[in-house]
C-alpha cells in the first residue's frame, strides 16, 4: 500500500479523490479544517479500515509520514474564499510551506492543486500554460489567486532548489456530485434554484465564458499527471476545453430540470473573468488525457445529487415541525 495524504479531502473535489484512491488500494489520510468541507462527504468512507480522518488545518504543520501527498486544501468559490480574504491567502501560502516541508522531509510526491484563476481576466484565449495572467493584485478575488500563484513559485522552488518531486496542476472549473449547495458557483446555484423554483441568476449580460470538466474527467487527469514520470512537473492545465457562456448554462439547467424558473440579471462583480478556457495540449500530449463526459451527461447526475440532499432536507423540516 502507499500511504496517501490528502488535505482538503472533506471536500468535494478531494472526497471523490480519497474515494479513488481508496478504491485502487492505497491507506489514505484525509485532513480538513471542516471550513467548507463537510464530513458527509466522508462518512461512507469511515468504516474502511485504510482510511484516516483528521481535523487540521494546513496553516499549522503537520508531522506525518506519507508517499505521496495531494494538497486540496483551500476554499475555492468566492463566497468561501472571500469570506476571510486573509486566511485565504494563508491556506494557500503557508499551507504550501507547511505541505512541502513536510514533502521534503518524507521525500514524498506533491500534488498541487492550482487553479485557472491564476489567468485572472485573461486577455489570451484559449489559456495555455504559457501564459502569465491578468490578474488585479488588489482586487476581491486576489486572495485566492494571488495565493495560488505564490503556492506554485513556493513549489517550483523547491523543485528547482530541494529537489521535492511536485506535480502542479492548474483547474478549470469541475462540477458533479457532492459540490456544496451554497458555494455560489454557477453549476450549483443554477440547479439548486431551478429545483426550487426560483429565479435563475446570471451576473452580467451572461455572455461571459466558462469551461465545465465533470469530477470523474478530472480525478483521471489528476491521477495520470502523478503516474506520470517526475520530469513532467506542470503547470498542467486539467480542464474541459468546450467553452459554453453562463447563459447557455442557464438554459440547459432550467430545460433539465425542467423548472419554471425565470432568468434574471444582475451586476457583475468585481474582477469576475469575462472568459475561461483552458488548451489541454499539454495533458493530451503527455499523458493521453481529454475529458470524455459532456455537460449533459455530467449534468445528469449532478442534478439527481441535489434533488436528493434538497429533497432529504425537506423531509428533515418536515419531521423537525411534526416532532414539534
Amino acid at each position: 500500500m502507499t500511504r496517501i495524504l490528502v488535505t482538503g479531502g472533506a471536500g468535494f473535489i478531494g472526497s471523490h479523490l480519497c474515494e479513488r484512491l481508496l478504491a485502487e488500494g492505497h491507506e489514505v489520510l484525509c485532513v480538513d479544517n471542516y471550513f467548507t468541507g463537510r464530513r458527509s462527504s466522508i462518512h461512507h468512507l469511515l468504516d474502511n479500515p485504510a482510511f484516516e480522518a483528521m481535523r487540521h488545518d494546513v496553516t499549522v504543520p503537520l508531522y506525518v509520514e506519507v508517499d505521496e501527498i495531494y494538497n486540496l486544501a483551500c476554499p475555492a468559490s468566492p463566497i468561501h474564499y472571500q469570506f476571510d480574504p486573509v486566511q485565504t491567502t494563508k491556506t494557500s501560502v503557508h499551507g504550501a510551506i507547511n505541505i512541502l516541508g513536510l514533502a521534503k522531509r518524507t521525500r514524498a510526491k506533491v500534488f498541487q492543486a492550482s487553479t485557472s484563476e491564476v489567468y485572472g481576466d485573461p486577455v489570451e484565449r484559449p489559456q495555455t500554460e504559457t501564459y502569465w495572467g491578468n490578474v488585479n493584485p488588489i482586487g476581491v478575488r486576489a486572495c485566492y489567486d494571488e495565493g495560488k500563484r505564490c503556492a506554485e513559485t513556493l513549489f517550483f522552488d523547491y523543485f528547482r532548489q530541494h529537489k521535492v518531486r511536485i506535480k502542479v496542476a492548474r483547474i478549470f472549473n469541475t462540477y458533479g456530485p457532492r459540490m456544496h449547495p451554497s458555494d455560489g458557483r454557477v453549476v450549483s446555484n443554477f440547479i439548486v434554484q431551478a429545483l426550487k423554483g426560483e429565479p435563475i441568476t446570471l451576473f452580467g449580460d451572461g455572455r461571459q465564458t466558462r469551461s465545465f470538466c465533470y469530477v470523474d474527467d478530472l480525478l483521471e487527469g489528476i491521477s495520470r499527471f502523478m503516474a506520470a514520470p517526475d520530469p513532467i512537473t506542470g503547470p498542467m492545465n486539467l480542464g474541459n476545453p468546450v467553452e459554453v457562456t453562463i447563459r447557455e448554462l442557464a438554459e440547459t439547467v432550467i430545460a433539465m430540470t425542467n423548472a419554471s424558473s425565470r432568468i434574471v440579471f444582475k451586476p457583475l462583480p468585481s474582477d469576475d473573468p469575462r472568459q475561461r478556457q483552458p488548451d489541454i495540449g499539454f495533458a493530451r500530449d503527455a499523458l493521453g488525457w481529454h475529458p470524455a463526459v459532456s455537460l449533459a451527461d455530467g449534468l445528469k447526475p449532478t442534478i439527481a445529487y441535489f434533488e436528493h440532499i434538497l429533497s432529504a432536507g425537506q423531509a428533515a423540516v418536515a419531521g423537525s415541525t411534526r416532532r414539534g
